[in-house]
């Protein structure tokens, strides 16, 4: 019975971020086919390549994505797992039957090149951070950046950056150079979005703080921020100093309090923060300041 119990959240789990994937497919097919493609902008990756064929050659939109993004599925299967492959066939196939569906649907903007760019890189960037917060991929690119990374001296989102390149350039085949620049800038934004959705609008830091007034740090953060800290002994590398090296994790809206702790108590300190994407387990629970 407690097996039976266990499966059956971890299946309607599946399901909810299946319809999630869903969901996100058919907001990014709303954004093409309402703001960009009317308005002669394209996407980056597989999808502007398929935008560019279906204006060239006639062809669905839909049934281009769902072809051209075949072989980079089989490619996150080999390299990423079979879950993420298989929400990314769920989010592919739902941007590929929505922009099938909403071909006809008139444009909600028309004319206005910023308000074009802005709004329908907001709604692509929603739609394809939703199925990637979900554990699936709308398009096959950024997949293959990541094999190519892994064989190549260079970063993942170099990669992606350099493949996009060739992307625009044959979009202005199709739409011109002031199209393809305004789809450059589209996808840009869309990226934004889409590290917003992905990570949240809250996040969290990691202060990684190099002191000699390590107790008085840790019960000034406590004091007057209600986080918890912890310490550890670290030794200078030219100096031989012994020092205790403190790690805080925070929320964005209590770092600017949290530096000035720091300028307050050791302006001398030696101070690192990281960007977090997920805080799990421990207790990372704000206690009262009084």
């Amino acid at each position: 019975m407690s097996e039976m119990k266990k499966k059956k959240p971890i299946k309607l789990k599946l399901i909810i971020k299946g319809l999630l994937v869903i969901i996100g497919g058919f907001i990014a097919a709303y954004g093409l086919e309402t703001v960009l493609i009317p308005n002669n902008v394209s996407d980056g990756g597989v999808t502007g390549i398929s935008i560019v064929g279906s204006q060239l050659f006639g062809l669905p939109l839909g049934v281009l994505i769902g072809v051209l993004n075949l072989p980079f599925i089989w490619l996150g299967y080999k390299q990423i797992g079979k879950s993420f492959a298989i929400f990314s066939i769920i989010g592919i196939a739902s941007l590929a039957f929505g922009t099938s569906l909403m071909h006809h649907t008139p444009a909600i903007i028309e004319g206005d090149t910023l308000l074009v760019t802005v709004v329908g890189g907001i709604i692509l960037g929603f739609g394809m951070g939703l199925a990637l917060r979900n554990g699936g991929a709308l398009d096959g690119i950024d997949m293959l950046a990541v094999l190519l990374a892994r064989k190549l001296p260079f970063g993942t989102s170099d990669f992606i950056l350099f493949l996009n390149i060739f992307v625009f350039m044959i979009v202005s085949t199709v739409f011109g150079l002031q199209g393809a620049i305004l789809s450059a800038i589209a996808y840009f934004i869309a990226s934004k979005v889409i590290h917003i959705v992905e990570e949240g609008l809250s996040g969290s830091k990691t202060f990684q703080i190099i002191t000699t007034h390590h107790e008085l740090m840790v019960e000034t953060i406590r004091d007057r921020l209600g986080r918890s800290a912890t310490y550890k002994d670290a030794y200078g590398g030219f100096s031989h100093e012994k020092f205790k090296e403190i790690t805080c994790v925070i929320n964005r809206l209590e770092e600017t309090k949290l530096k000035e702790i720091i300028s307050e108590i050791d302006p001398k300190s030696f101070v690192t923060v990281y960007d977090i994407a997920e805080v799990k387990g421990g207790n990372f629970r704000k206690n009262n300041i009084h």
